[in-house]
């Protein structure tokens, strides 16, 4: 295995990571590589052009239909009777479908549906009353916030209420329509504050933080990962990716980072606690600083590594290392939440937006490792995805006086189980080997007999005469003289 300094597949150039429009902010693999502002404008594009063809083509139908009643009218006499029965038949259709329809929305018929969907959805007694008391806790420190800013607060409260609202009515709706919906709410209530308010950036930021995090709190357990999405399918195929590629080490990876050193160590450990405490939280602004923080400490542990500042080439390998060896949960989900109800302002600018961006292009490396990416051989990546072996460990005579014993018991264990492995791979190989053999002696064995036989067949004749039936034809027996007599003798 070749541990040059080549990172081919895992270099990125930090043009990559902005906006394919050139505007200079922050892209994002969920936006086609738009930054949040230039994927909207391209939303709106293919919707009004969508919309514009949809009008077109029912406009069409419809000169086609009326060109139709218009031919038709040209034989009345026939045709009075036809269409009196065609209109009678309407109307009759017509009254049924109203029928119908009022019987589904029959104050009954609501009441039930809402108790069935009610049980369907209702989470335990304990979930509820924590939700409870964090939605209270977080209501009150938002109306707390907003009374330092007097009309402007309330402007703003009420436009929060009303917003909370609308999107209580708009569940139904496909979750990329909602976080159009949230989109839009940030971008008029900041424009608005700017506008009318007069109210500084600086503040114009802390307020919408505060908004997001009393919306989303209430929002959390209708928009993170919802059922109508194939977001628990992504979580539940990266983390199978991830465990797969267990065997990774940091030297493959070109990781700058000794973990032999305590503080490097310390740093990997908190890196990895932050990226896994991203899931714990609801508010995407909080998910945001658990990577901010993350990354901070693989900066670090870098910089302490190599004695200088650490460089983008130097920090994207260790993420993804860092990502693998963690294995976050429900990582997919927490991007996709994040991407959808973020304020757009800290996803395209700041370092929120930049350690974000490579968090994102992490797993889409990872999505996308193959041998080339990690200089192996095919037949080696193959061997250590499947299973069959592992890379080489570290060997004991290697180690430093420093090192924590439990880490070094932990590798001499694991090269135990590699060597117990090949052995047992050794053995049953063998083992086929012989029975292949044994199948083989016996099929010849099996074939040299029947060749035998057949070269040679037996032949069974019949039994010959007995010897008792010697004299049986002589017939002179009388003329013989008598058998000797033994006689004693008496000298």
């Amino acid at each position: 295995m070749s541990l040059k300094s080549e990172r081919r597949g895992i270099h990125v150039d930090q043009s990559e990571l902005l906006c394919k429009k050139g505007c200079g902010y922050y892209g994002n693999p969920a936006w086609q590589g738009f930054c949040s502002k230039c994927w909207r404008e391209e939303y709106h594009k293919a919707r009004q052009k969508q919309i514009q063809e949809d009008w077109e083509l029912a406009e069409r139908l419809q000169r086609e239909e009326e060109e139709a009643f218009a031919s038709s009218q040209s034989n009345q006499g026939a045709q009075s009777l036809t269409f009196s029965k065609f209109e009678e038949k309407k109307t009759n259709e017509k009254t049924r479908k109203v029928t119908t329809v009022k019987k589904f929305f029959s104050a009954s018929s609501r009441v039930g549906s809402k108790k069935e969907i009610q049980e369907a959805k209702a989470p335990s007694p304990s979930i509820n009353r924590q939700t409870s008391i964090e939605t209270d806790r977080v209501s009150k420190e938002f109306i707390e916030f907003l009374k330092t800013f007097h009309k402007t607060g309330q402007e703003i409260y009420k436009q929060t209420k009303l917003f909370m609202e609308g999107m209580h009515y708009k569940r139904d709706l496909s979750i990329e329509e909602q976080s159009e919906c949230t989109q839009d709410f940030y971008q008029s209530v900041a424009e608005r504050m700017q506008t009318r308010g007069k109210v500084p950036p600086e503040r114009v930021e802390k307020i919408m933080d505060q908004i997001e995090k009393y919306i989303m709190t209430r929002l959390y357990k209708y928009v993170f990962c919802p059922e109508t999405t194939d977001d628990e399918k992504k979580d539940l195929a990266i983390q199978k990716r991830i465990r797969a590629l267990h065997w990774v080490t940091p030297q493959m990876l070109c990781v700058p980072v000794n973990e032999e050193i305590p503080e490097v160590s310390d740093m990997v450990v908190k890196a990895i606690t932050d990226i896994i405490e991203m899931d714990s939280k609801r508010v995407p602004r909080d998910k945001l600083a658990c990577i901010t923080k993350c990354s901070k400490h693989i900066f670090n542990a870098i910089k302490i590594t190599k004695n200088e500042p650490a460089s983008a080439d130097d920090f994207l390998p260790t993420l993804i290392y860092i990502v693998l060896k963690g294995n976050p949960p429900r990582l997919q989900s927490n991007i996709q939440y994040i991407t959808r109800f973020c304020n757009p302002s800290r996803l395209m600018t700041g370092e929120d937006g930049y350690y974000f961006t490579n968090l994102c292009c992490a797993v889409a490396f990872i999505e996308k490792l193959d041998a080339q990416s990690l200089n192996l051989s095919q037949e080696d990546f193959d061997r250590y995805m499947s299973g069959q072996t592992s890379p080489r460990k570290q060997e004991s005579e290697n180690w430093s006086p420093d090192a924590c014993l439990g880490v070094k018991q932990m590798y001499k264990n694991l090269d135990l189980l590699s060597q117990l492995n090949e052995r047992q791979e050794r053995v049953m190989n063998e083992a086929k080997k012989l029975e292949k053999d044994l199948i083989d002696w016996t099929d010849g064995i099996a074939r040299e007999v029947q060749d035998i036989v057949e070269k040679y067949p037996l032949e069974i004749k019949p039994p010959s005469q007995p010897l008792a039936a010697i004299d049986s034809e002589n017939v002179e027996n009388d003329k013989l003289p008598p058998p000797l007599q033994p006689q004693v003798y008496a000298g």
